[in-house]
């Protein structure tokens, strides 16, 4: 993560994400599959490490072996056209600044972790008399149902599971290093493996888009518009 500041001069979070480059290493149909898809490889593998199918489906391509084999679907509204060719390589120009993406990794582990820490579950009395603190308290009644209800929230395994953040903004690109700077925070520690997809929230980011869009025409409106000091407590500045 760093920090970048953008042409007003405001400070935006950032992380920078190495996005590239990927190997196209097969383009799946609806005739032959029942789906249309590309997969893609990332990283490099030693040939001792791969199996000798993987090292015929590589060679089909063209490529070396990669370490992170993952798949994208297509979507049907004539995408399947313009998708890659098989053994083409795929980089930061498949996004561009103001895109909004979503970032799907692994979360940091936090080992076992007890209920406040897992779930924020509220903690007991701070004072020095009332000996209950940090505990996550009563679990179940006595007489009925004796027992603990399952799922309950409790202490147990953190993280390390998979995660998305929704709705990044890409700020800007690097084509020159494969880089991609995205506004927020990113799952996983450093120098950890992500997943860059177009955002699912679709409707949200088109709402966000027009919001920035159209700010300095709704500041100014909103500037030029005469407020009585006397009813500006009122609904509407009327």
């Amino acid at each position: 993560m760093s920090q970048i500041f953008d042409g007003d001069g405001r400070l935006i979070p950032v992380t920078y994400i190495q996005a590239g480059p990927c190997f196209v290493l097969q383009k799946k149909t609806k005739e032959n599959d029942g789906y249309d898809a590309v997969q893609i490889g990332f990283g490099q593998k030693k040939e001792k490490n791969t199996t000798k199918a993987l090292l015929g489906h590589y060679k089909k391509a063209n490529a070396a072996p990669a370490r992170y084999v993952r798949e994208f679907r297509l979507d049907d509204n004539g995408a399947e056209p313009t998708a890659p060719e098989i053994g083409q390589t795929v980089d930061v120009d498949l996004f561009k600044a103001g895109d909004h993406v979503d970032v799907v990794g692994v979360s940091k582990g936090r080992g076992f972790a007890s209920p406040l820490k897992r779930w924020h579950v509220k903690r007991g009395p701070e004072t020095h008399g009332s000996m209950y603190h940090r505990r996550a308290g009563s679990q179940g009644a006595s007489s009925y149902p004796s027992r603990t209800w399952k799922n309950k929230h409790g202490a147990g395994h953190m993280g390390d599971a998979r995660s998305t953040a929704v709705n990044l903004v890409v700020v800007r690109t690097d084509k020159e290093q494969n880089l991609i700077i995205v506004q927020g925070s990113v799952p996983g520690h450093n120098n950890g493996y992500v997943m860059i997809r177009p955002t699912i929230r679709v409707k949200k980011a088109a709402r966000q888009v027009y919001l920035k869009n159209t700010r300095a025409e709704r500041m100014a409106a909103l500037a030029s518009k005469a407020v009585n000091p006397l009813k500006a407590s009122k609904k509407g500045g009327k």
